[in-house]
């Protein structure tokens, strides 16, 4: 049995306007495992987003703990590659900000891109590469300071349709590696199934979670293998009734 690393113990956290209090989520509890992929799907506005910054101890909750035995990386919905940075500028940039931009760790950081097709693009500028190839970058930037837990906030959602089912197979593929911990916020039900270990859907706001289920796919990791496979559709129902119930 793989060791906890991350745990939320009856969450709550309010946030204070000047028109009064709003409840993001409450009584939340659940944890992650090492080398987990957790995705976690909710109604919009629930507070998923919330969820993440709580986990990398951007929020204080107001009730309740957060616990962790990792460092942490965070994807966002862009890629927010500097535009006057090459590829390879952009990469090592979470290096400068932590001070680790030392030889080693560059070297790292640029067989990380070798190793997954970026070696011949790291003196290219963001403008010419494909949106695709942009968000390759953002991981592995990400990946960059070696975090132990990737919190990844609805990275392929500014993509479209045939460029995500792509990513998401590179992302997993890259991820799966690099035996990293993973938990994903999406929308997107197909995606969440693809790629997750286990999948949290989350109530209304408050958040709480509604429904928490291990996916079976027979040792199936690859996205577009696993939309294939019989139960994706069984999966889906089911996760489409619970969001909307």
């Amino acid at each position: 049995m793989k060791k906890e690393i991350l745990r939320f113990s009856g969450v709550k956290y309010t946030y204070h306007t000047v028109r009064g209090e709003t409840v993001a989520v409450e009584d939340l509890s659940f944890s992650v495992r090492e080398s987990e992929f957790v995705a976690i799907i909710g109604p919009s506005g629930c507070g998923k987003t919330t969820l993440l910054s709580l986990a990398a101890g951007l929020l204080v909750p107001s009730e309740g703990e957060v616990t962790s035995r990792g460092s942490f990386g965070y994807m966002l919905q862009k890629d927010h590659l500097f535009p006057w940075r090459t590829i390879e500028k952009n990469i090592r940039l979470p290096l400068e900000v932590k001070r680790q931009n030392t030889p080693e760790h560059r070297e790292r950081a640029v067989n990380l891109a070798k190793k997954y097709g970026l070696g011949e693009f790291l003196q290219s500028y963001p403008s010419q590469l494909s949106g695709g190839m942009r968000q390759r970058a953002a991981l592995i930037r990400t990946l960059a300071t070696d975090p132990d837990i990737l919190l990844l906030d609805e990275p392929f959602s500014a993509l479209d349709y045939q460029t995500r089912l792509n990513v998401t197979e590179d992302v997993s593929e890259i991820i799966r590696s690099e035996g990293k911990t993973v938990l994903l916020i999406t929308h997107d039900i197909s995606e969440a199934i693809s790629l997750a270990d286990r999948v949290l859907v989350l109530s209304g706001r408050p958040a709480r979670i509604a429904y928490e289920h291990e996916l079976d796919f027979e040792g199936v990791t690859n996205p577009l293998k696993r939309r294939e496979m019989n139960n994706f559709s069984g999966w889906f129902e089911i996760l489409w009734k619970e969001l909307n119930a």
